[in-house]
């Protein structure tokens, strides 16, 4: 699939996004940065104490209850449309992240509307791996691809999207990124097979299978792909259930919550339990806040990267890094056995 443009996809998405920055189109709040590890594994902890002040949905009419929450991909701002495309019959749409909170973040969505939470296509693997691999052009910038689906996967918006950040503007949006890399990178180098073909890292707590990305993938090898892991994940979430055996369907709705992450030499899943999870934060750090202490993570994590908006979350991951551990074994299912499940 190409994306018919006339220069670089980095070089575009820099350009409008310096543009919509500076006119005010978008909202880029910065972070504060600090590496944590879980199980010796290194992870970037963002605090964002402007996330809380995102707005999120339509105000209530009249009291009532609220308006539909817009949908900002069907008609999107012509100051952050980014392109459309295949150019002779466009179905997908570039467009900058509103509310970005790491530089040059941007966003493929589906143009006619279709439902987040329902297994992808095949169209979708080929659009966004067009993006990963249209991105630089020199192989010295790479780009991060996420898919946040389900009630339990951080999901924000139900039109079908698949958001993109830049490998070197998550490295460089903030000082002193120590020894992190992204962890889809750290398991295609250090994870092993299981047995059924799939990678894993043996350190991480939670559920989570991968696979390489042969140098010459097409559409079809990259929905091979993306099903396999997809029934991996299910079959990790449904355990010892009666269902376990089952064959899940591969159109319509997902049988599960997941983050996908892609990236141009690896496609990885992990399947979700809970989009939160709860630590304990000392009192008089809270600030009146219901969600103080409530630690809400999305497809990111499989970049290494988490996010949080009170400074109370901010001090007690830092303070006790066990904490993470504990937050990834809440949000993810348990590692499974492997044997039984599907490959390609």
């Amino acid at each position: 699939m190409q994306l018919g443009l006339s220069e670089t996809l980095s070089s575009l998405v820099s350009r409008r996004f310096a543009t919509a920055k500076d006119a005010g189109h978008l909202t880029f709040s910065a972070t504060h940065l600090s590496i944590i590890h879980s199980s010796g594994l290194p992870f970037q902890l963002r605090y964002c104490p402007a996330l809380s002040k995102k707005p999120t949905g339509a105000p209530k009419p009249d009291g009532h209850a609220p308006a539909p929450k817009p949908d900002p991909f069907k008609d999107p701002s012509p100051d952050l449309l980014l392109t459309q495309f295949p150019p002779d019959n466009p179905s997908y749409t570039l467009v900058l992240n509103k509310f970005p909170v790491i530089h040059n973040h941007f966003i493929l969505a589906t143009k006619e509307w279709k439902p987040q939470d329902h297994v992808l296509e095949k169209g979708d693997l080929e659009a966004a791996f067009a993006c990963v691999r249209a991105w630089g052009g020199d192989g010295e910038k790479r780009l991060f691809a996420f898919f946040n689906s389900g009630s339990e996967s951080g999901a924000s918006q139900p039109h079908r999207h698949l958001q993109f950040l830049p490998v070197e503007d998550m490295r460089h949006d903030g000082e002193g990124f120590g020894d992190w890399e992204p962890l889809i990178d750290r398991l295609a180098a250090d994870g092993q097979d299981g047995g059924d073909g799939l990678r894993r890292l043996s350190q991480l707590s939670f559920a989570h299978f991968a696979l390489p990305i042969p140098s010459n993938a097409d559409a079809d090898v990259l929905y091979r792909m993306y099903l396999a892991l997809y029934r991996a994940a299910v079959k990790a979430a449904q355990g010892t259930k009666e269902t376990a055996n089952e064959e899940p369907a591969v159109d319509g709705e997902a049988a599960i919550s997941y983050n996908l992450a892609l990236t141009e030499s690896t496609m990885m899943i992990c399947p979700r339990r809970n989009e939160s999870a709860e630590i304990r934060v000392a009192a008089e750090e809270t600030d009146d806040n219901s969600d103080s202490g409530v630690v809400a993570l999305n497809g990111t994590i499989l970049a290494g990267t988490l996010m949080v908006k009170a400074e109370a979350e901010w001090n007690e991951l830092r303070r006790n890094q066990e904490n993470l551990t504990r937050v990834l074994s809440t949000i993810g299912f348990p590692q499974p056995d492997s044997r039984g499940v599907s490959s390609l």
